[in-house]
């Protein structure tokens, strides 16, 4: 059983670690793809024009790995977690089906029209399709967020006790305030906190890609107008990050005060250090060669330095993060904090750059800008595992309760108990080590040709780079123009299907 449980644990970390490169990526792209087409229909220049067209095409090829990767995880809860899924099988269905109803059919029905329709369809009705798409990338991670958020801070919700025809019980939670799940305590903090995320990455993407043209003297115009705007973007969301993250950090403080202790190994109650490296020691209980502000997690949590903030002490040890994890959780939890600092910093130096007019002289700083996009990748996966790992040994979070002396208790026998991670797993009847081994690796092959796929289609498309040369779309949009963009198999100015068969001479029967 232990063997089942750590090898399931591996496989969820590596379908989700390799999917959620992908998500943040497409929210980001389809956000800048919005303000440069915005650009075109304020001003008619046909370079926003070509701008939005080429990495609308990059956009459609990040979207198509990101769909095929996702799939994957869903099945996981019923092979691997077949427990778990029946815990929150009430929670996850509704808001699982708000995703898919509200912001994928929304996503995926309008990308036809944005990649396929720029010479079939009028501006307007494109930069809505631009909009749409873009809408729907964000409301997919909504709701996703809002599943992923009720877990670590359930609320809105019952325990029901289920009696199976052997005799044994079961619990499920059930919903019974469909916005208090919703709006669980840690859903909108989070959610501001992914998208902005998102929106860096997506933002320094654009700047790697349009630093390299300037690098190699190709598409100038193109790649300072879009270096511009995303330059632009990605600075505000960066900027907007900080403000987020100290939010976050008051929010993670009252709603799991353990998580919080474990990013700062933070062992024993009291004043706590920000720290900015070290090596946390469970046996020592402090935080080796450690470097950080006195104080500064008191401040973070309280707006004082003397504060105390509750240490790992506080907890029982079945009840906090495993001793053997806790490297895992301050490495990848400062990995986010250290780079996103380092991203920021990059941002604002970059704006000032470019109000000076000297940015684009200035190749060293161009070659910094082209593997910057590495940071807000590493920020994305560092910030997920710190989260994820964090809120272990709980899959679904217990209430945690203060009391009059601050001091917070978790209340794992209490109405909403939560639901401990290896209480989740699917029977080993159902699912066995040498199964589970053996879906590790064909999901490494599998998603290690996807990714030479994706970096090689990716790479021939930044090769071609943006027409440099296009027309003005119709004026108008024709309910034929409309279907043929969205039935068709080749971008706008290609051979469609229905061109094909119109064309081809007749044939019999076959």
């Amino acid at each position: 059983m232990d063997d089942v449980f750590i090898l399931s644990r591996i496989q969820f970390a590596l379908t989700i670690m390799f999917h959620y490169l992908f998500p943040p990526l497409s929210i980001g792209l389809g956000a800048i793809m919005v303000l440069m087409e915005g650009t075109y229909l304020r001003t008619g220049n046909l370079a926003y024009h070509r701008m939005t067209k080429f990495w609308s095409r990059v956009f459609a090829v990040n979207f198509a790995v990101g769909v095929a990767t996702g799939i994957v995880m869903e099945f996981q809860f019923g092979t691997n977690w077949a427990k778990f899924s029946r815990y929150v099988g009430d929670v996850f269905g509704s808001a699982l089906a708000a995703e898919g109803i509200f912001a994928f059919f929304l996503e995926s029905g309008f990308l036809a029209v944005l990649v396929f329709g720029w010479d079939r369809v009028g501006k307007k009705m494109h930069f809505f399709a631009t909009v749409m798409v873009a809408f729907g990338s964000i409301f997919s991670a909504v709701w996703i967020v809002i599943a992923n958020s009720w877990m670590h801070t359930p609320s809105g919700y019952e325990i029901e006790i289920l009696t199976n025809p052997d005799g044994t019980k079961v619990s499920r939670a059930v919903i019974t305030d469909f916005w208090g799940m919703i709006f669980n305590p840690s859903a909108m903090n989070r959610l501001v906190h992914v998208i902005l995320g998102a929106f860096m990455q997506g933002s320094f993407f654009v700047m790697s890609i349009s630093a390299y043209y300037l690098l190699r003297n190709r598409h100038l115009d193109f790649a300072k107008r879009s270096f511009t705007i995303a330059l632009i973007f990605g600075g505000i969301s960066s900027m907007a990050m900080g403000v987020s993250g100290h939010t976050q950090g008051g929010a993670l403080a009252h709603n799991q005060p353990a998580k919080l202790a474990a990013m700062e190994g933070h062992f024993v109650t009291g004043p706590a250090t920000l720290y900015m490296v070290g090596i946390p020691n469970p046996e020592t209980k402090k935080v080796e060669m450690g470097v950080g502000i006195p104080g500064g997690l008191s401040f973070l949590v309280h707006n004082s330095f003397s504060k105390p903030v509750p240490g790992l002490d506080r907890f029982r040890p079945e009840d906090r993060p495993p001793d053997n994890v806790l490297i895992v959780i301050f490495t990848s939890y400062h990995l986010m904090v250290g780079v996103g600092s380092a991203v920021m910093g990059l941002a604002v130096l970059g704006m000032y750059l470019r109000w000076r007019g000297i940015l684009f002289q200035n190749r060293w700083m161009l070659r910094v800008f082209v593997f910057a996009v590495i940071g807000p990748f590493l920020c994305n996966q560092g910030g997920w595992v710190a989260a994820e790992v964090g809120r272990q040994p709980f899959v679904v979070y217990p209430e945690v309760e203060w009391t009059d002396d601050e001091t917070p208790i978790m209340k794992t026998d209490g109405p909403r108990p939560g639901m401990r991670t290896k209480d989740g797993i699917s029977s080993t009847k159902a699912v066995s080590a040498e199964q589970v081994v053996r879906s590790i690796l064909m999901f490494s092959f599998v998603y290690l040709l996807l990714f030479v796929v994706w970096v090689y289609v990716l790479n021939s498309k930044i090769k071609h780079g943006p027409d440099e040369h296009d027309t003005e779309p119709p004026l108008s949009t024709s309910t034929g123009g409309l279907l043929e963009a969205a039935t068709a198999n080749k971008p706008a100015g290609g051979e469609s299907l229905i061109e094909a068969e119109d064309d081809a001479p007749e044939k019999g029967p076959v």
